[in-house]
């Protein structure tokens, strides 16, 4: 029987320098698409899934995150005040529950695998979600849930995986194929960022993982990986001799908020299915590209 996944880590350690000057002072989890920002779009996904407890592994300047999911006496009682009760409705319902959040340190970037060291003693000896919070994943029902259905019916580990041309799989970590296991397939091989020659598939590990909690005991014996770093992927293929492992090509679209294109695609694709600005940002962006592109 499995054990039903009850937390979830979100790694929010890292300096976003790719968006300064914006990052010098706000977090880039807390960049905004449309108006959620991109943290909270991780939590929605979890809570989804029916995750209870939110673990965020911080840095230095990431008071914010913390402050975003707290109360915020003064606003909601202007709120209130001036009858804002749709707006106020939207921050209690994004409000994390009495110790259903967490917050732990990453004292120095040290890689994936060492932010997800640092949630083990919030984590404690039970399986748990990760979630890296610059994949954003337009997805419905969102991806964990997807995994979900995966988990529930074979246990294990799972991870998210989708397609990329043959020539880009260095920069991600990547898969082997086995055989098919319900909506996913077993796992039969994992490596970070191989030489194009050296992948296994076209198939890349997304920012979505379920792990059982043996991985800690991995990670605090693996040594530094691809880029110096302690990479989690290392910890994940020793795991895969003891456990399976199972991927799940899942429904959706990744946009990678930590790339500035990335996160400009996914402000326009939830923009469009947002139904109360769609029409008019639709018109708006027609506009836009009639007078630069001459469509």
């Amino acid at each position: 029987m499995t054990r039903k996944i009850k937390k979830a880590v979100f790694p929010v350690a890292g300096l976003g320098t790719r968006f300064l000057p914006a990052t010098k002072a706000v977090p880039k989890e807390m960049l905004t698409i449309v108006d959620r920002p991109v943290i909270q779009l991780a939590v929605d996904e979890a809570r989804e899934a029916g995750i209870e407890h939110l673990i965020f592994v911080t840095g230095r300047n990431k008071g914010v995150i913390e402050d975003h999911f707290d109360k915020q006496y003064e606003l909601e009682d202007t709120l209130r005040r001036r009858n804002k009760m749709a707006e106020l409705a939207v921050l209690e319902a994004d409000l994390p529950g009495a110790g259903q959040a967490s917050f732990t340190r990453q004292q120095e970037p040290l890689g994936l695998g060492h932010a997800v060291w640092c949630a083990r003693e919030l984590v404690g000896n039970e399986p748990f979600a990760l979630l890296l919070p610059d994949m954003f994943i337009h997805a419905s029902p969102g991806c964990l849930s997807q995994m979900m259905n995966v988990y529930n019916a074979y246990g294990g580990n799972v991870i998210a995986v989708e397609e990329v041309p043959e020539d880009q799989v260095y920069k991600y970590g990547v898969v082997g194929r086995g055989e098919t296991a319900g909506a996913g397939f077993h796992v039969t091989s994992m490596v970070e960022k191989p030489k194009v020659e050296d992948a296994p598939s076209n198939l890349i590990i997304s920012g979505r993982y379920i792990l059982q909690p043996e991985i800690f005991d991995l990670l605090d014996k693996q040594t530094a990986g691809a880029g110096g770093e302690i990479q989690l992927t290392d910890s994940m293929l020793s795991l895969l001799g003891q456990q399976d492992f199972f991927g799940l090509k899942f429904e959706g679209t990744t946009y990678d908020c930590g790339d500035k294109v990335g996160f400009l695609s996914a402000n326009v694709a939830l923009g469009l299915s947002r139904d109360d600005i769609s029409p008019k940002f639709r018109a708006a962006l027609k506009a836009i590209l009639d007078e630069k592109c001459g469509l």
